[in-house]
């Protein structure tokens, strides 16, 4: 199963480990991030990366990516967060760490001035108390000081000056009070905000000058409110400071967040408009700020005149049941518009051109100005034939300078109420998914009424949720013209029932006419699988299924089996079956090939196909082989090449794999069959060593399997030549100051991990009386590597960093004889145990024959006093090596243990302690065991 871990690098400020075993990665703003996961795990895991919500965006939408490198250039505050990477390859539960980014950063702050509210006066001269507020926001938590003039500004240090957070803002702002205000109290007030230079952030600062006359703002404005405008007229709104100290800076905005509009011209307190449109209306406002009290505003209204929206209805005689115009009867028509400014609104009625008066038969009467729209009615008493006639609407502005509305309507023996109806054979449709659908309702009447569509909700779950269900253009409701509502491209979910009803606009004021069209969408049945290959090996049973899923019409659905255009065979479904599958007995060569199935109905088939093969799967490399590279001679080197085969059970025998591999820098292949003895098993580790690779070339390797059936899927890797850490050690030094930390590494196996840090970047919140203040150097920014144990940490937990590995540089014991002898090592460190919870301290030799071991060479327990100290021990490796550091943690929180500058040298240590400091008797005072030993030693040699 997989295994994961994340390091990084880039310009990290601080990586630590925080309590409840929070990995937390600190980088500046604008700095570049840069996580990678390493991985292990056979077959070789798919990799992503994913993000929790840390901010309001996230590199335009969530980071998803699927390669190991997470790169973020420039990254910004709403970047930080916790970013998971997320292993799998199908075995067991996924891998999954976290990293927290913390994005640093600090934004220039800001001074605001208030007075006191309960004795506010026009001036702060006559004002007994200011507050001066300091913001700036920040990442860590910012720390603000006050100067006035030079002098530095404290709780305390002036009797009329009072420093304090306010509750609900600690850490964001700094209020500065001050009381009963002095002569003394004008002056140029600093305001710094630090964040202690943490990754490199300086200091910032605010000034302000109070004096006698600061005041807030107070703006006016020098035009005409409300401002009456036309359309394509150019409008300019003047906004002036009339009062304030510092002067005032001025903008013009919309309420509600609107945009000015796009052609407009900001000029500090102008704002011009050209070509003013009539979706220009509405409010503007001016804002006035200095950062003295609060900002003033004033708001203006431009009304851009215009007519919107002509319409008309007639309504018959509400006293009879009966939708027609008869002599004899009331017959009323109304026209309304919608006009800005409302109140110039004005109409006037002619009747075939000529005006019309309000008299006793004909009542003119209109809504008050101040409705919108405006309507204006026609009501005709006792219509009589020469009343018959076309009546126009007149909509105009009092004062012109726009165009007028004029809508006729004829009243004569002609003009009937609406009827509707859907022509024969029209109100059930069936189509084909993707054709073209017209749905057609017929509409009679004069005046000849707009149409609109909308989806009829059908009985059952839909109409019980009272949901909407929206037209294919995603509209509630279409407006028809001509009764004709066209779908292009129509698909299922369009099938359904349509309503056609008339409008009471532009027609009959009268109960809305309606029908109903059916529309049936027929699809070609959906199947399961649409593609699958299949692999078997010859002689073999198999059976291929093909499942429907759903299809309209869903009855007389038949099948049919082909391989290739060979027909096996056909039939017709049952309506108590939903798949039909065919078996193959006994596979031989000319079953290989594409299967399909074809389910058809009205509207077409659907199909599966089949891909069945002897192609054996491809190869899964191994990339956690151990000591894969070697180098014995100077210009080239060997690599252990390791893989598996997937699924080795599913075809023949593998036979052979065929071997590609050429140069990254060349296109030519070298190829070479490698036989394979016997039946692969799966998970069966295979093994072929590559040689004579030139230094420090790459290769690209391609591996094939071959069966009886012939050639398999491929699979390809590079290998990269990477040269030893130490291929003749000497010394090896480490004082953790790098971010690589000398290619030291964790213990996949251990319970915790150890944590890389300095004293610099210690957290407010740390464990106190343990662990070290500094490096073992006396500085505070140096690194160490040290185990945190506070919780979730229990007594006992182990946490082993290992270092990296080296090969032994073997001596020779003369020229004349071929006898090497293994040399001595001398391993020391610094190491900081502090705490009355101290666990233990343990080094281990790790030798890596065929097996791995782990020899104990220094072991330590206990409390050692708060300061560093060195250790030295002599190691005899006999095989290429590891330390390992074990850190162990103790009874309780106060037991962190650091190290720190690590050395490897050829040669034994120069008076080196004991190596095992539990012992603090001299030498002098042999144990009891080791009395034992020399006891039972004689004896031995006694009785030989």
């Amino acid at each position: 199963p997989p295994t994961v871990r994340i390091v990084h690098s880039g310009k990290a400020c601080n990586v630590e480990e925080e309590r409840y075993s929070e990995r937390v990665y600190t980088i500046k703003e604008e700095e570049t991030l840069e996580l990678q996961c390493l991985v292990t795990g056979h077959p070789r895991p798919q990799i992503r990366w994913t993000k929790t919500a840390g901010g309001a965006s996230d590199r335009q939408g969530d980071p998803t990516l699927q390669n190991e490198t997470l790169k973020i250039t420039n990254i910004s505050r709403h970047q930080g967060g916790r970013y998971y990477c997320k292993a799998e390859n199908g075995l067991g539960s996924p891998a999954i760490r976290s990293i927290r980014v913390d994005v640093y950063f600090l934004d220039d702050p800001m001074i605001t001035v208030h007075q006191s509210v309960g004795e506010s006066k026009e001036h702060f001269y006559f004002e007994r108390t200011v507050f001066l507020r300091c913001v700036a926001n920040s990442n860590p938590p910012v720390h603000y000081s006050w100067r006035r003039g030079r002098e530095a500004l404290t709780q305390g240090s002036d009797a009329g000056v009072e420093i304090y957070e306010p509750f609900f803002t600690q850490g964001e702002t700094k209020i500065l009070k001050l009381k009963n205000l002095r002569p003394q109290d004008y002056a140029v007030y600093s305001c710094i905000s630090s964040v202690r230079s943490v990754c490199g952030i300086t200091d910032k600062s605010a000034r302000f000058n109070l004096n006698n006359r600061t005041a807030p703002p107070s703006v006016k404005l020098l035009l005409d409110d409300p401002l009456v405008v036309n359309t394509g007229e150019t409008i300019t709104l003047v906004c002036v400071a009339s009062g304030g100290d510092p002067a005032p800076s001025l903008e013009w905005v919309r309420p509600g967040g609107q945009e000015l509009p796009k052609r407009s011209v900001v000029n500090g307190g102008t704002l011009t408009i050209p070509a003013i449109s009539l979706e220009d209306g509405g409010a503007y406002t001016c804002l006035g700020s200095n950062d003295v009290g609060n900002p003033a505003k004033k708001t203006t209204i431009i009304l851009v005149r215009g007519l919107r929206k002509g319409r008309f209805w007639i309504t018959p005689d509400p006293y009879h049941n009966d939708d027609n115009i008869q002599i004899g009867r009331e017959v009323k028509i109304s026209c309304q518009v919608e006009a800005t400014p409302p109140e110039e609104l004005q109409f006037s009625w002619l009747k075939n051109g000529r005006p019309l008066r309000s008299s006793e038969r004909m009542v003119i009467t209109h809504t008050d100005t101040e409705i919108t729209p405006g309507t204006t009615n026609l009501d005709i008493i006792d219509l009589k034939f020469t009343d018959f006639g076309t009546y126009t609407c007149v909509a105009a502005l009092r004062n012109g300078g726009t165009p007028e509305i004029s809508i006729d309507v004829n009243i004569s023996s002609t003009t009937v109420p609406p009827e509707l109806s859907v022509p024969r054979g029209r109100s059930h449709l069936i189509a084909q998914e993707g054709d073209t659908v017209d749905l057609q309702c017929l509409v009679s009447g004069k005046p000849k009424p707009i149409l609109l569509w909308s989806r009829a909700e059908e009985s059952g779950a839909a109409a019980a949720a009272a949901t909407v269900i929206l037209m294919p253009d995603g509209s509630e409701q279409t407006e028809s013209y001509d009764g004709v509502l066209r779908i292009i491209n129509v698909s299922r979910e369009m099938g359904g029932a349509y309503r056609c009803q008339t409008s009471q606009y532009n027609g009959f004021n009268v109960k809305p006419r309606e029908a109903l069209i059916q529309l049936v969408v027929q699809f070609p049945p959906n199947v399961e699988p649409e593609y699958t290959e299949i692999r078997q090996a010859l002689g073999r049973a198999f059976s291929l299924t093909c499942r429907l899923l759903r299809a309209h019409p869903a009855r007389l659905l038949r099948y049919e089996w082909k391989l290739g255009s060979r027909l096996l065979t056909v039939g017709q479904f049952s309506e108590q079956r939903d798949d039909t599958s065919y078996q193959v007995k006994a596979l031989n060569r000319e079953g290989y090939g594409e299967y399909t199935c074809d389910i058809t109905n009205e509207a077409g088939a659907g199909r599966c196909t089949f891909l069945v093969t002897g192609k054996a799967h491809a190869p899964e490399f191994y990339y956690d082989t151990y000591s894969a590279l070697w180098q014995n001679r100077p210009r080239v080197y060997g690599f252990k090449l390791q893989w598996t085969q997937m699924e080795p059970g599913t075809v023949d025998r593998i036979l052979a794999y065929r071997l590609g591999i050429r140069q990254m820098t060349q296109s030519r292949w070298w190829e070479q069959e490698i036989p394979i003895e016997g039946n692969v098993q799966k998970g069966e580790l295979l093994t072929y060593n590559l040689t004579e690779l030139i230094k420090p070339e790459s290769y690209l390797v391609r591996l094939t399997p071959i069966t009886r059936y012939g050639e398999g899927d491929a699979t390809e890797r590079i290998i990269t030549y990477s040269a030893p850490v130490n291929p003749h050690l000497r010394e090896f030094q480490c004082g953790f100051e790098d971010e690589a930390v000398c290619l030291f590494s964790q213990d996949k196996t251990d319970v915790f991990d150890w944590t890389r840090h300095s004293a610099a970047t210690r957290d407010s919140k740390y464990t106190p009386n343990t662990g070290p203040s500094t490096d073992h150097a006396g500085t505070k920014t140096g690194f160490y590597m040290y185990i945190e144990t506070s919780r979730p940490r229990l007594e006992g937990d182990a946490a082993r960093l290992l270092s990296p590995t080296f090969n032994m540089n073997s001596k020779t014991s003369s020229s004349s004889s071929p006898v090497t002898t293994n040399p001595t090592y001398c391993f020391s460190f610094y190491y900081h145990m502090y705490g009355k919870h101290i666990g233990a301290l343990n080094v281990f030799l790790r030798q890596k024959t065929q097996t791995v071991t782990d020899t104990s060479v220094w072991s330590l327990t206990g409390n050692q006093g708060d300061r560093w100290r060195r250790a030295k021990v002599n190691i005899h490796p006999t095989a290429p090596f590891q330390m390992v550091m074990e850190g162990v943690r103790g009874a309780g929180i106060e037991g962190d243990i650091a190290i720190d500058d690590v050395t490897i040298e050829e040669g034994e240590c120069k008076d080196p302690p004991p190596n095992n400091l539990r012992s603090l008797a001299p030498p002098s005072s042999p144990h009891i065991w080791q009395l034992c030993i020399t006891l039972s030693l004689a004896l031995i040699g006694r009785q030989r």
